[in-house]
């Protein structure tokens, strides 16, 4: 691979290089990682010795050191083998996610507004960029639907596990005898495409223009600036007008189609592959119920990993770090033992 990487000729191909670079990056780092572990190994077999040894004070200190030493070997360990999985080549792509207001009315909406705000808290802790796609307001502040785009390191490697049915129990504003209510929103997190993944022709859409409603200022609602591409062969339909500019529309809502076509490709390749990925998080099906947020018992319950955390307002403005990582422990999980197998 440094061979490779040295010869401008690979640079011709961005896309190629950019591969390689990564993959190099990964291999140097799982190298290092079992060299280090190599040497832990070593340092607790003379600690060991030392324990045996007729040197009391010698074979008490060694020992004291033996419980540190242990320790960075188990997480020397688990680098090693989460390096020996191959990582998904979608992890570096930036995402689109788009938030749909499900059973519930209102309410749900309601719901769809505090996730988007969840994970726009969560984006800014993560030094990403959120961008809005396309939005439809409710009567109450909520969102019928929102489609928005986060940028940043190795966004669809932790937000993908958000992808499925998330579900809200509480007291709605509107609920005059204080009944609890089931409300639910569906999240679908997909892996931004490339010009170079997805090829659209031209005889392929039907693109259209309209004027803007809703929030947004006299200029977007006065402008024919509103963009909607109808994709005839997958009969996707694709709708932007957060921008002014009909241009930047069009653009926004290209980026969603085609981020849309791939997820769509890459669920039929991955049906054809194997019936295995079914069990594993972060499947993609929509129709999944995910999650669960209770107000009156503040709880947020994963129902694929069994984990509750009595700290609903915390995830809430964002703390997502310990339910994210506790996912993709598990994921890594089950990713190595189908390689042991």
């Amino acid at each position: 691979m440094e061979a490779e990487l040295g010869n401008p000729a690979v640079y011709s191909d961005q896309r190629r290089a950019g591969v390689l670079a990564r993959e190099l990056q990964r291999i140097k780092k799982l190298l290092g990682d079992y060299s280090a572990a190599e040497a832990v190994m070593k340092q607790i077999g003379e600690n060991q010795e030392l324990v045996a040894a007729d040197d009391v004070e010698m074979a008490e200190l060694a020992k004291g050191e033996l419980v540190d030493l242990q320790r960075k070997l188990e997480m020397l360990l688990r680098d090693v083998q989460t390096g020996l999985v191959p990582p998904d080549p979608n992890d570096s792509r930036n995402t689109i996610i788009e938030i749909r207001a499900g059973t519930g009315g209102e309410e749900a909406a309601l719901f769809a507004a505090d996730l988007f705000r969840m994970y726009s808290h969560y984006a800014d802790a993560q030094g990403w960029k959120i961008e809005v796609m396309d939005s439809s307001p409710s009567e109450r502040g909520g969102f019928k639907e929102i489609v928005f785009s986060m940028l940043g390191q190795d966004v669809y490697k932790k937000i993908r596990y958000e992808s499925g049915v998330h579900r809200v129990q509480r007291v709605p504003a509107t609920e005059a005898q204080g009944r609890i209510h089931t409300s639910t929103t569906s999240v679908a997190v997909l892996p931004e495409a490339e010009e170079v993944d997805v090829q659209l022709k031209t005889e392929d859409m039907e693109i259209t223009v309209c004027r803007a409603s809703g929030p947004g200022g006299q200029g977007v609602n006065t402008t024919d600036s509103a963009v909607q591409i109808h994709h005839k062969p997958s009969g996707l339909i694709v709708r932007c007008a957060d921008e002014r500019s009909q241009i930047k529309n069009k653009a926004k809502a290209l980026r969603v189609l085609r981020s849309r076509l791939l997820a769509h490709k890459q669920e039929e390749e991955e049906a054809r592959m194997s019936a295995a990925r079914k069990s594993q998080i972060g499947s993609g099906d929509r129709s999944e119920k995910i999650r669960t947020y209770n107000y009156p018992q503040n709880r947020v319950t994963d129902h694929r990993i069994n984990l509750t955390i009595q700290n609903l307002p915390a995830i809430l403005e964002g703390d997502l770090e310990e339910l994210i990582t506790a996912l993709m422990t598990d994921d890594l999980n089950k990713r190595l033992a189908e390689t042991t197998k």
